[in-house]
């Protein structure tokens, strides 16, 4: 298939890259950009590990096609930090334990990035409700509440 050129902002970046029309966002993220961050698991929207933010809303990468995210702001895990700050809700995952094989992690935080700015204050439920599209087979979750929790409350 012949490719396209386009032009994606990624944490705040522009880059032009040309890329066959159906080419996940996760795979240009991934394969040509070197946005590792972003994670593959099922590849079929089913765990959310391939979370990203469009426009600060949480889109599955993996079902997102490069070619439909231009002339939007993209934001992966690596967008989160400033050089060597980490973003609250990181820090929080590493205080909390809520990391353990990290796989899971970049989507988890994106999401909850997300779910904090639409409300800063959300209870247990609701942050579980948020994270509905986001699968971890290692904390059981608990780990995981306590350090969004942690971050709504003020809490570092």
């Amino acid at each position: 298939m012949k490719k396209r050129l386009i032009e994606l902002k990624i944490n705040g970046e522009y880059y032009e890259i040309a890329v066959e029309p159906q080419r996940t966002l996760l795979e240009v993220l991934r394969e040509d950009l070197g946005f590792t961050g972003t994670k593959e698991a099922c590849g079929t929207g089913e765990c959310g590990a391939c979370t990203v933010l469009i426009d600060g809303k949480p889109f599955l990468s993996c079902l997102t096609l490069a070619i439909e995210s231009q002339g939007k702001e993209i934001t992966t895990i690596e967008g989160l930090s400033k050089g060597n700050d980490l973003h609250p809700l990181q820090k929080a995952f590493i205080q909390y334990g809520a990391i353990q094989c990290g796989f899971c992690t970049s989507g988890m935080i994106l999401n909850a990035k997300s779910i904090l700015e639409e409300n800063p204050k959300p209870s247990r439920e609701e942050i579980l409700k948020g994270l509905e599209g986001n699968l971890c087979r290692c904390t059981g979750y608990n780990k995981i509440l306590e350090a969004i929790l942690a971050v709504s409350e003020g809490e570092k």
